[in-house]
């Protein structure tokens, strides 16, 4: 496997993302090359503090980062020479089978929805965040940031790359999937969440109607469909919220000798919970929809995070995601007697 990683984009520096890549190295043999595209002097510097001297890793050297700031499609047109830019590029060259960023995230959709184009039968991309359920289970978050303003026919694509990703990569062997909305009654909901309610209704996917918030973290449905605003902001809250519970619990059980003693006792109770709930564990988001296999990264990531977020491209790649979501999409269509051409047959 060939994976390229932006290494100059994280709101700390190279530093987490070369330390992140070297992880990932020791624990997948599998990957022959790992592409790092930035600084060379300065991810040159890093590998040496490091010690590591891997033969798999290519460094490809840019004159330009995207800074968050920066607005995601003019990033891509204005800073070609961009780490960002130049780790797509060598996915469409097909040099490498998947691209990991950890930094602007606007600027990562944009390039791979320019560079590397959609799947056919996709209109846009979409953020598939994967999130924890109370029963020990998973649930995917999807749209979690790439299109804030979709259409109907964008959230009932969202369900299904889901529910493909759900089925082939996670192996749920049925997914079911909810629509986001403010009741789980039918007529609930603004007119983007009634109109694509109707859509997923009879599109032939195993749709269970809509889900409230509180209903998120219960393990109903494995699919959880929204815009990417309304799921941006689900996630950026949850994981503010589990952080500062934890802060919350751990001032609590600092007050006293006795709560001392009992947070000693059930420290392991905490760890596992820790390990359920860390975005670490979790590493990058896979950008479904677009050309390519693309893992979004949060720009604050750990070296641990960074290299489950190469993980998450090499269970793409392995997985062969994006065949999956066009088969999916064109038995969506002949179920609803319409082929488009752009639609392989096989």
């Amino acid at each position: 496997m060939k994976i390229a990683l932006d290494a100059m984009g994280h709101d700390d520096g190279p530093a987490p993302l070369v330390e992140g890549a070297c992880l990932a190295l020791r624990d997948f043999a599998d990957i022959s090359r790992l592409f790092l595209t930035g600084d060379s002097a300065r991810l040159g510097a890093e590998l040496k503090r490091l010690g590591i001297n891997d033969g798999r890793i290519e460094i490809v050297h840019t004159t330009q980062v995207v800074e968050m700031h920066d607005s995601g499609i003019d990033a891509v047109r204005r800073k070609k020479d961009s780490s960002i830019s130049r780790a797509v590029d060598l996915v469409k060259e097909g040099k490498a089978e998947a691209v990991v960023s950890a930094g602007n995230t606007g600027a990562a959709v944009s390039a791979a929805t320019i560079k590397l184009r959609m799947l056919p039968g996709i209109e846009r991309p979409a953020i598939a965040a994967t999130m924890p359920t109370e029963n020990g289970g998973h649930f995917l978050l999807c749209d979690a940031g790439a299109n804030p303003d979709p259409s109907p026919q964008q959230l009932e694509d969202n369900a299904l790359m889901a529910l493909a990703y759900c089925r082939h990569v996670l192996e749920i062997p049925n997914p079911r999937a909810g629509l986001l909305s403010n009741g789980t009654e039918e007529f609930k909901g603004n007119e983007l969440t009634l109109a694509a309610h109707a859509l997923l209704k009879k599109c032939g996917a195993n749709f269970r109607g809509n889900v409230e918030g509180h209903d998120l973290f219960e393990g109903a449905v494995d699919v959880v469909v929204t815009d990417g605003f309304t799921g941006n902001v689900v996630l950026k809250t949850c994981e503010s919220l589990a952080i500062s519970i934890f802060r919350i619990l751990k001032g609590e059980l600092m007050k006293s000798p006795v709560r001392k003693i009992g947070a000693m006792l059930c420290k392991p109770a905490f760890r596992a919970l820790n390990a359920r709930i860390s975005a670490d564990e979790y590493g990058g988001m896979p950008l479904l929809g677009a050309n390519g296999v693309c893992i979004i990264a949060h720009g604050g990531s750990s070296p641990i995070a960074v290299k489950n977020a190469i993980r998450s491209a090499r269970d793409g790649i392995r997985h062969q995601v994006n065949p999956h979501i066009i088969e999916e999409v064109r038995r969506y269509h002949e179920r609803a007697g319409v082929q488009p051409a752009s639609i392989p047959t096989t």
